[in-house]
């Protein structure tokens, strides 16, 4: 059982609490993704990921819910992340890459206390795919081996 019942009444309280400190709503958040997206689709290394997106319009509006439930808490987004991205062969410089990207947009379209909670929640984000998607490298082991 929570301290706190979760009812839409108490998301959305908290929703205006992030925003109010944060310069962030709904409208600035997309604002702010249609950017950052139309440069990930523009760069050599980010943008591959992006072909197979037959419907930008709808792309966007499914990642500005999920963006407003990362950031506002406003419980609009309910898919599958690591699901989403496990067909496109990420790897550690695609994540670095993007967030590196994420990061500039971030501080240059948005308010700063805006920036600095998106960062701070793209790169948990960014940590939590790339080790769900990642391979991990095990050392081989010899048949006589036996596991501890």
């Amino acid at each position: 059982m929570h301290a706190y019942p979760e009812t839409s009444e108490r998301r959305a309280a908290l929703a205006r609490q992030l925003s109010a400190a944060t310069g962030l709503d709904e409208a600035v958040l997309e604002a702010f993704l249609r950017v950052f997206y139309g440069a990930a689709r523009r760069d050599p290394l980010l943008g591959p990921a992006f072909d197979g997106v037959a419907d930008w319009e709808a792309h966007i509006a499914r990642i500005t819910q999920f963006w407003c439930s990362v950031a506002l808490m406003a419980g609009t987004y309910h898919g599958q992340p690591l699901q989403a991205h496990a067909h496109l062969g990420l790897g550690a410089a695609h994540f670095a890459r993007w967030l590196a990207l994420f990061e500039e947009t971030a501080a240059a379209r948005l308010p700063p206390a805006g920036a600095a909670h998106l960062i701070e929640r793209a790169r948990r984000i960014a940590a939590s795919l790339e080790m769900g998607l990642t391979p991990l490298s095990l050392p081989n082991r010899t048949s006589k081996e036996v596991p501890a």
